[in-house]
């Protein structure tokens, strides 16, 4: 009965797709989230990058839907992963900061949870950053069959660590042994990434692939296609591991050319949060966060807009611009609903795969953020220097601390935050304020001391 209900979904969906569709696949489609860490709103060319070269991702943007009103789920990795992988808003969620690394409850269900229930393969490969070893939270105990990479976001600082993890398996990087800094990371995340496809071709899966790049610190073989420019050397290196993510993405698309499965494959890419401040990194060259205001680590714009493109052919009408507002908390969501599956009633987030499909959705439903430091030696938020932000339609509305007036911008007029409306539109701003202070529970309590030092056998 669960078979047939998917299979009426999916018949259901592609109905609603242009008369162009290709022939109609036999399964549920397969959905591939590649999430990039600290990568920019501007470090695409197809988000208006002059100076780095994404060329896989630019022609990409022209197989799919190019979104330009997409938001993390925080404004830091741990928070925005969180919000993510279970649905729920900051002000929901079972993780709010960087904590290092608070893990998610046991009772957390994440969308990989729910896919497995549609007989789903499921695998993460890269920074999971939602819980250590030997917590509640690591991935095999929320849905996921596989996991390689880095569970604590400490440890995926560094791209040549002694070893990474194979779900609960420690492995030992022999090429990186005594700091000879041999075996990159992101190329073995990437080779795990693309074995997990090619080993679940014949069934649904769900590949998370949260890649690290281009998180600092900056670290890559090769500065290569960049050694010749007149740069520094940092700036060199970030353009580089952003071209060599492109890369990885671009060999992920083939692979999926290669096995017959991009036709029924709903591929998604993105960055975790904004990108970082340019004075503190020296890479203010490249205006990785383009237009916006902020950057990772507050709730401006530029904090926690990402880029978003997703392809889905024959059902996503190719070449297209979609400027309504969703966020992380909407994965989940769509991807039960992809999967023929019914929606956990306890989630903040509503199905995008209408704006897939090329429906007209309502743009006018709020989206909301809170975000505020971990204590590690108080083991407390410090919910004295919350910032809260909320977006409906066109208005954004930000509290910067509890003591802060508020701010109020039309993001239709004024995309970098600069002319404050909240005097002038006070109505606005009052409806807007109310809405967000509802939205605020409080933070679970710790569970004891949190490391900032990742476990070790």
């Amino acid at each position: 009965m669960q078979t047939m209900h998917r299979r009426q979904f999916l018949q259901a969906a592609l109905m609603g797709a242009a008369a162009t569709s290709c022939a109609k696949p036999s399964r549920t489609p397969n959905i591939i989230f590649v999430m990039l860490d600290d990568l920019g709103y501007g470090d695409f060319g197809c988000y208006g990058q002059k100076l780095i070269r994404t060329p896989r991702t630019d022609a990409f943007a022209k197989q799919g839907v190019r979104f330009t009103d997409v938001y993390a789920g925080s404004t830091v990795c741990a928070p925005s992963r969180c919000v993510l992988m279970t649905g729920k808003h900051t002000g929901h969620s079972s993780i709010r900061s960087n904590a290092g690394t608070m893990p998610l409850l046991a009772s957390d269900r994440t969308v990989a949870s729910s896919l497995k229930e549609a007989g789903y393969a499921t695998g993460a490969f890269g920074k999971w950053g939602l819980g250590d070893i030997r917590t509640e939270g690591v991935p095999w105990k929320h849905g996921f069959d596989e996991f390689y990479g880095y569970l604590h976001q400490v440890h995926a600082h560094s791209y040549y660590p002694d070893f990474v993890w194979d779900n609960d398996r420690q492995v030992k990087l022999e090429g990186n042994a005594e700091g000879k800094g041999t075996q990159h990371t992101a190329d073995l995340v990437a080779e795990k990434t693309f074995d997990f496809v090619r080993r679940n071709r014949n069934q649904p899966f769900f590949c998370y692939a949260c890649w690290t790049m281009p998180h600092g610190r900056y670290e890559i073989p090769s500065q290569a296609p960049y050694e010749n420019e007149d740069w520094t050397g940092v700036e060199k290196t970030y353009a580089a591991m952003v071209t060599k993510a492109d890369e990885h993405f671009g060999k992920l698309l083939d692979l999926l050319d290669e096995l017959q499965l991009a036709e029924n494959t709903v591929v998604f890419l993105t960055s975790d949060n904004g990108g970082v401040d340019p004075a503190n990194t020296g890479l203010a060259r490249f205006q990785s966060n383009g237009p916006l205001r902020g950057s990772k680590g507050n709730l401006y714009e530029g904090g926690i807009r990402v880029p978003m493109i997703a392809r889905w052919p024959g059902v996503a009408s190719a070449g297209t611009e979609r400027s309504e507002p969703w966020s992380f908390q909407d994965l989940h969501p769509t991807a039960c609903e992809l999967a023929g599956l019914p929606t956990p009633s306890d989630l903040d987030g509503k199905s995008v795969a209408p704006l897939l499909r090329g429906e007209a959705v309502h743009p006018e439903r709020p989206l909301y953020w809170e975000f505020y430091n971990f204590d590690m030696k108080a083991q407390e938020y410090r919910l004295d220097r919350m910032q809260r932000a909320v977006r409906k339609g066109k208005w954004k509305l930000v509290r910067p601390s509890p003591e802060a007036p508020l701010e109020l911008y039309d993001l239709s007029t004024d995309v970098g935050e600069q002319r404050n409306l909240a005097d002038t539109e006070s109505a606005v701003a009052k409806d807007l304020d109310v809405w967000m202070s509802a939205q605020h529970t409080p933070p679970r309590a710790h569970e004891g001391a949190l490391s900032l030092q990742f476990a070790r056998e």
